[in-house]
């Protein structure tokens, strides 16, 4: 097949072009010219540039136009704090653009189409009481956008969803997030303070084993949570912190305390004008404070991924973040 992925030089789009090409696809790339790909990109997968945001339906359809499906590999994520309201933000992204994005590669004749969600559309459905939509915005879109693109394929592109948890991996010319988002935070001191829980989690490379499995044998309509082995929060920081070097003890936060520091971070972004797509006090009391474990088989048995390497994969994370460390 013909596949085109947007955002195929971020870090999931491009395990997934490489995948593809592993498997005798013929790989195509939208996405912003952000990094230098020389050197270490595909030099046989032509990359389009363009804003997929900002690009229109009728630009988008040129660009799409002579192929058999479409893998929509772009953000945002959870991790980024917006100006207030944050709905409106992600909708626009996560929703309003994804949905013109499909319909597009539909009107262009694209017959397949895989979209990247989260597996907290997957919990919202498993937790209802907890009403994770309806009290995060970041979640919210997530569960619409996943509505909204299965409906634009119509009766003639089957859209697949894959649900995703937290992914370790790297790839050429980017820094992983967890740079930011973890290690950096946790770099001083002996001690961590972390909420006990835990989480799912996935190599990058399984991520585009799974992706390009849905292009293949993807059913309609379906929503594929991705994740390979579970594991608590005390185990990942453990096996980050290892292999910095630097292990440290961890002190679990009670709930209430969490819940608490939430209210200060929010107070904190209300201030900036700014709001976050999980709100922090329930994503202590909900989220980081329970164990979002799931069995991954059914979707293993439907898209043919590979499972296991995950401790390679965090170590691997953790060398790509500080890469003057390790080569040195």
């Amino acid at each position: 097949m013909n596949i085109m992925v947007v955002g195929g030089t971020g870090l999931l789009g491009y395990h997934a072009v490489v995948i593809g090409l592993e498997r005798g696809h013929a790989m195509r790339a939208l996405a912003v010219k952000d990094i230098d790909l020389e050197g270490w990109f595909p030099k046989q997968v032509p990359v389009d540039y363009g804003d997929v945001f900002a690009m229109s339906e009728a630009e988008l359809i040129n660009r799409f136009a002579g192929c058999d499906a479409l893998v929509y590999a772009v953000g945002p994520d959870d991790r980024v704090v917006p100006p207030a309201p944050a709905y409106d933000f992600f909708h626009q992204r996560l929703v309003t653009a994804c949905e013109k994005t499909v319909k597009a590669a539909r009107k262009a004749g694209v017959k397949r189409c895989v979209i990247l969600g989260s597996y907290f559309a997957y919990f919202d459905r498993l937790w209802p009481k907890k009403q994770l939509a309806a009290r995060h915005p970041y979640i919210r879109c997530r569960v619409e956008q996943a509505q909204r693109a299965i409906a634009a394929g119509g009766d003639s592109m089957a859209v697949m969803v894959l649900e995703l948890p937290y992914i370790f991996g790297s790839m050429p010319q980017r820094t992983p997030m967890w740079k930011d988002v973890l290690l950096e935070r946790f770099a001083k001191g002996r001690v961590i303070f972390f909420p006990k829980g835990g989480t799912a989690m996935i190599a990058a490379q399984h991520v585009g084993e799974a992706i390009i499995g849905a292009v293949e044998a993807g059913q309609h309509g379906m929503r594929y949570p991705i994740g390979d082995e579970n594991h608590t929060f005390d185990a990942m920081l453990h096996m980050m912190m290892n292999t910095l070097g630097t292990p440290k003890k961890i002190i679990h936060i009670p709930r209430f305390l969490a819940v608490l520091a939430g209210y200060a971070i929010k107070r904190g972004e209300r201030k900036k004008g700014r709001q976050s797509g999980l709100n922090p006090p329930d994503l202590m009391r909900d989220i980081l404070t329970d164990y979002l474990y799931f069995d991954a088989t059914e979707s293993v048995q439907a898209l043919g991924y590979g499972r296991g390497g995950l401790k390679e994969a965090i170590e691997e994370t953790v060398r790509a973040c500080y890469p003057e460390k390790f080569n040195s």
